[in-house]
């Protein structure tokens, strides 16, 4: 992987910030649950906060492997890798904020809030050029018109 593909992957995770974390539950069924991404600055690493009495986090530790599916304004990641809970204080008041307050009761002192750190084993993405709506419908008509495949990025990265 070189550091232009990595830089691509933390850039449209940086700039979509809600994951789809898709694992496995209990009864071997795919699940997938939406997850604000806490640590921007991706570095093959992502971390999330959750309760730890939670479905999410029992399935977690039963089965790790999970995807998360990132999908922004015309781009778009998908990461594999392995998830596993993390009870570390000073990384949890170090992620806290006050987005973290709004769907978290009792802040990072609370036992029942713990950290669920996904590393990336392998990232696929997709980068349409322009990334509003209006610069992707133009490149879909010109595709159309031409006969020639909409431009864009699509790389498979190891991690």
């Amino acid at each position: 992987m070189t550091d232009e593909q990595r830089e691509k992957v933390a850039e449209i995770i940086k700039s979509t910030r809600v994951a789809m974390l898709t694992q496995t539950d209990a009864t071997g069924r795919l699940v997938s649950r939406p997850m604000a991404t806490q640590d921007v600055d991706f570095d093959g690493t992502v971390w999330f906060i959750a309760e730890r009495s939670t479905e999410k986090v029992r399935d977690l530790q039963a089965s790790p492997q999970v995807n998360l599916a990132y999908a922004g304004n015309g781009s778009w990641v998908s990461l594999s890798g392995t998830a596993r809970v993390v009870d570390d204080r000073a990384k949890l008041e170090e992620l806290w904020s006050t987005f973290t307050d709004a769907w978290m009761e009792g802040g990072p002192d609370n036992p029942e809030n713990i950290l669920i750190e996904v590393t990336g084993e392998s990232a696929e993405y997709w980068d349409a050029p322009g990334g509003s709506k209006v610069v992707q419908l133009a490149n879909l008509v010109k595709a159309t018109v031409t006969g020639k495949r909409v431009e864009g990025d699509n790389e498979t990265v190891d991690l």
